[in-house]
């Protein structure tokens, strides 16, 4: 068996189980002792868990940092994935965007575009996509934006109000941004409130593309919001071939894209 294959198959225990014993390692994937503690070294090394006595342990996923920060982390690569993102859509689809940087990005990209309807509970979106020249006052979109409750520096609607908005709607394409993604576990968010509102979002559309470079790939964050089975599309960076994840990720999904 492959260490990459190792690898995923323990990444996926921890996840489970949160503890996993190097007894269990051994057992259930078959391997030598030294193999074992080779392949809990490279996870730790990864950053995905921590050595402990007897076994390793998961690491808990970190809070994700401020709206600014995550604008400045990877916005090249973020851009690539935004415009590959528009060559995927076409004038008079329905589309939903999540809020995040990536996609925040992605309403800039949408600017090139006409004829969409684009649902969003991004203030950020929702300002780009509506802003006009001095002279030219015709929007290229129609722009929805959701209501609800708002937290201290978020720049986002969400909650209740929010969920059930979205509900009101059919989209041809969910365009999501989310903090983690596996071939495993699927889709997956920090916050519980954007969670609710990115499973909602995919859930009410025909198809699901997620937008996350390759810092996201492999990584399962606190709330999962959509199976491996439900994601027609993911666009990944081009760091995102190189990536222990990418493999894997490319046989489970339906179209995987290096942008």
């Amino acid at each position: 068996m492959l260490q990459e294959t190792r690898l995923h198959r323990i990444r996926s225990l921890i996840s489970t189980h949160h503890q996993v014993s190097t007894e269990r390692i051994i057992n259930e994937l078959g391997v030598s002792r030294e193999t074992a503690r080779r392949d809990i070294i490279a996870l730790e090394q990864q950053g995905v868990a921590r050595r402990v006595h007897g076994g390793i342990v998961a690491i808990d996923a970190p809070a994700e940092p401020p709206l600014p920060v995550r604008y400045a982390a990877r916005e090249k690569e973020k851009r690539s994935i935004a415009r590959c993102a528009t060559e995927q859509l076409h004038s008079g689809q329905t589309i939903f965007l999540d809020s995040g940087s990536t996609t925040t990005l992605l309403a800039r990209e949408l600017r090139t575009m006409s004829g969409l309807t684009i649902i969003t509970n991004s203030l950020q979106a929702a300002l780009v996509l509506t802003a006009t020249e001095e002279n030219d006052h015709q929007l290229q979109h129609e722009v929805i934006l959701l209501g609800g409750s708002m937290s201290a520096g978020t720049q986002q609607t969400h909650g209740g109000i929010t969920v059930n908005e979205i509900h009101r709607y059919q989209a041809d394409v969910a365009l999501l941004s989310p903090v983690g993604v596996d071939a495993l576990t699927g889709a997956s968010s920090f916050s519980l409130a954007e969670a609710a509102i990115a499973g909602a979002m995919a859930r009410q559309a025909k198809q699901l593309f997620l937008l996350a470079d390759h810092s996201k790939l492999g990584v399962t964050s606190r709330y999962c919001y959509a199976e491996p089975a439900d994601i027609g599309l993911l666009i990944s960076d081009s760091a995102a071939a190189q990536h222990y994840a990418w493999p894997s990720l490319s046989q489970t999904f339906s179209q995987v894209i290096c942008a």
